[in-house]
């Protein structure tokens, strides 16, 4: 059992492990068996975590159904100077979680909200992605039906940031599959699958490879996904090349398909749209 402490009167934001239990922090162990409360998305769940951990704090569910609710017996508690932690299932709470409408409640109440930092999948990932992390963009969870996920996915077609989304098992090939349509297989990608858990695995390529990759192996559809997408190139104006004037000079030494891929190591951008601008030179000849 660890040992309590006295804290002060707040909320406490409690980041928990993702998959490996013993990624928690000694912080994060000793507010968890300090609290007076403890709010959880799911509560059996939580108190499997709170028995690896040898501590038995009073648990309360607050998911995104209830969390409004909630708030106004949160912030009662905070009055009567009782101390408040929040958890989720996995990971940091309100990343791609419940948790804002609970914090602000606090927040507007005038309570102080403390962040027990530790795991987030989405900094787990890209740790790993082989991908640049400089900028980065979080657009969470993507839409379940194609049409909208596809209309999501031409919203940051354009971003040079690397793009990070999170998916299911229940739709991960056709994510893939959706974002070879939007941005070409071409693009470099890294699929996260299980990070910290028993299986974890990492499959890195072109969106083309990996979704190869994931075709042919049942078991790269299963499990909790964070699949990180290389921004758009764009031109390297240190270079000094004038992008138009390269592709008149390949389009007449090669066919167009492979003058547009040259075009795209050389310069960056879409295949598909070297390919066009190549196709349009040679007309306008």
């Amino acid at each position: 059992m660890s040992a309590t402490i006295t804290l002060p009167v707040a909320l406490y934001i409690v980041a928990t492990p993702i998959g490996n239990l013993d990624d928690i922090t000694r912080r994060a162990v000793s507010v968890l068996a300090s609290v007076d409360l403890c709010c959880a998305e799911d509560t059996r769940h939580s108190r499997r975590l709170m028995e690896h951990l040898g501590i038995a704090p009073k648990l309360m569910s607050v998911h995104e159904h209830n969390e409004r609710e909630r708030g106004h017996f949160i912030v009662s508690l905070l009055e009567q100077g009782q101390s408040v932690a929040l958890i989720s299932d996995a990971g940091t709470p309100l990343i791609s979680d419940p948790g804002y409408h609970l914090v602000q409640a606090v927040v507007d109440a005038g309570y102080v909200v403390h962040p027990v930092p530790g795991v987030s999948a989405v900094i787990a990932a890209l740790s790993v992605a082989g991908l640049p992390t400089d900028h980065w963009r979080f657009e969470g969870f993507l839409p379940a039906k194609s049409t909208a996920r596809q209309k999501t996915l031409k919203g940051c077609a354009d971003s040079p940031h690397t793009l990070v989304f999170y998916e299911s098992s229940h739709r991960i090939l056709a994510s893939l599959k959706d974002m070879v349509s939007v941005y070409g297989g071409q693009r470099r990608v890294a699929v996260a699958r299980e990070l910290t858990k028993t299986f974890e695995t990492v499959l890195r390529g072109s969106l083309d490879e990996v979704v190869a990759m994931v075709m042919a192996d049942a078991n790269q559809q299963k499990g909790e996904f964070v699949v990180m997408v290389a921004g758009e190139s764009r031109p390297n104006e240190a270079v000094g090349l004038d992008p138009i004037a390269l592709a008149q000079v390949l389009g007449p030494l090669m066919p167009p398909r492979q003058a547009a891929a040259a075009m795209v190591e050389l310069i960056g951008g879409r295949k598909k749209a070297w390919y066009d601008i190549i196709i349009g030179l040679h007309k306008s000849d």
